[in-house]
């Protein structure tokens, strides 16, 4: 009997190894959108090393990954809205993702609306954190390893 993976999480019509499973299995994301969605799906199948790698670099010291953790396996999660998807051309490539996500724990049905943040670096996204904060002052080179002053590239976008 063939093996089939199964629906995505991510709310996409495909398969997970069609989909956000190949993300997740290294191959990069080639958008924003898709970076956004196969992070939502990293949540939903506990794949914290995945949310880590998929943050800034800069970031990542700074993350509670236990909190992430706990958070991704005490929940149930009932879906993801991508509403607004926004690419910023230059370099580096910027993008603005408005996304809903529903979930159940254990105060009920949450539901959390966004604007996210994306950077492109080396033929990769990255989700800019904003609850990990940044330690640079706006005339440093920005931590996305663009090159650029911090005020010149990802500043806004924070």
């Amino acid at each position: 009997m063939p093996h089939t993976s199964p629906s995505c999480p991510c709310g996409s019509t495909n398969l997970l190894d069609q989909c956000c499973g190949r993300y997740h299995s290294g191959q990069p994301a080639p958008c924003a959108e898709s970076l956004m969605r196969s992070r939502y799906s990293a949540y939903v199948l506990g794949l914290i090393d995945y949310l880590k790698e998929t943050t800034l670099p800069a970031q990542q010291s700074g993350l509670d990954l236990e909190s992430i953790r706990q958070w991704s396996t005490a929940s149930t999660w009932l879906g993801l809205e991508i509403e607004d998807s926004q690419v910023f051309g230059g370099k580096p490539e910027h993008a603005l993702i408005v996304f809903t996500a529903r979930w159940h724990d254990h105060n009920g049905t949450q539901v959390h609306h966004e604007r996210s943040s994306f950077v492109q670096n080396d033929g990769r996204w990255y989700f800019i954190d904003p609850t990990v904060p940044l330690k640079t002052g706006r005339n440093d080179a920005c931590p996305c390893g663009s090159g650029l002053k911090f005020k010149k590239c990802c500043s806004g976008y924070l």
